[in-house]
């Protein structure tokens, strides 16, 4: 049973290759993640080798890279973020790339296509979109699956996460679309059936989620920014230096 809720959870987040959508969008909130905030990283790392991994990849990423990065040392990496084993059986080592066990061709027999890599999810889609993605689930008797997204209309995947945030079902209104013609769209949700998290959590585990995915799509950002924050502060130095020299070399001219 939970090897079948990781493999249905894998296919949330990249869902737009199994389906086309469209019309305005529900719920559409915009998010700051805070990469100081490691814990929360950490829990997202959590969130996805638990949910995410049994179908897709961060294979730009090694365990001990992001072990490293979110200040988790290699035992607590191999404890709570390794479940996967090498062809002989044993363990995936710390050092290895964030894979799983499915191969390609297993995968694309099994559900039609080969699930991405999520390596870079958050910069081809941004932060804000996954964010309300993941939270804009709701049920629709008339999909394959029972459930539609506020985010992506006639979304082809099942929302597995629905235990943690529960069943919700939207409410409409008629409002005017950009050429000024009225259509019937979500303006918000109603919960039927209420999840094991409350709202506030889910929406925090959803955000600590996508903070992660964020980190993995580009790790050396916050390294970028500190040295980049380096070389500002040298220039404007040398320019003050440059300046004086200047007055120097040039006082018995002028």
């Amino acid at each position: 049973m939970n090897k079948l809720i990781i493999i249905i959870v894998g296919f949330l987040l990249p869902a737009l290759g199994f389906a086309a959508g469209g019309g305005a969008s529900f719920p559409n909130d915009d998010i700051t993640i805070d990469w100081d905030d490691k814990v929360s990283m950490q829990r997202g790392a959590r969130t996805f080798v638990n949910y995410c991994m049994g179908c897709h990849e961060a294979s730009y990423s090694r365990y001990n890279r992001v072990g490293a990065d979110l200040e988790i040392d290699d035992v607590q990496v191999i404890e709570n973020l390794i479940f996967t084993t090498d062809k002989y059986g044993s363990k995936t080592k710390v050092g290895a790339l964030m894979t799983n066990t499915m191969s390609l061709d297993y995968a694309a027999e099994a559900f039609g296509v080969s699930p991405p890599d999520l390596s870079l999810i958050a910069r081809s889609r941004g932060v804000d979109w996954l964010y309300n993605y993941l939270r804009g689930f709701y049920v629709d008797e008339s999909r394959p699956f029972g459930m539609n997204n506020g985010v992506f209309d006639k979304v082809g995947m099942p929302h597995a996460l629905a235990d943690l945030q529960g069943y919700q079902v939207p409410k409409m209104a008629m409002r005017a679309d950009s050429n000024g013609e009225m259509q019937n769209i979500i303006v918000g949700f109603d919960i039927v059936k209420p999840g094991t998290l409350s709202k506030t959590e889910y929406d925090q585990t959803i955000h600590d989620l996508v903070g992660f995915l964020d980190y993995v799509s580009e790790p050396y950002r916050q390294t970028r920014h500190n040295v980049g924050t380096g070389v500002l502060i040298f220039l404007f130095l040398f320019l003050i230096l440059a300046y004086f020299l200047k007055k120097e070399f040039w006082k018995d001219i002028h």
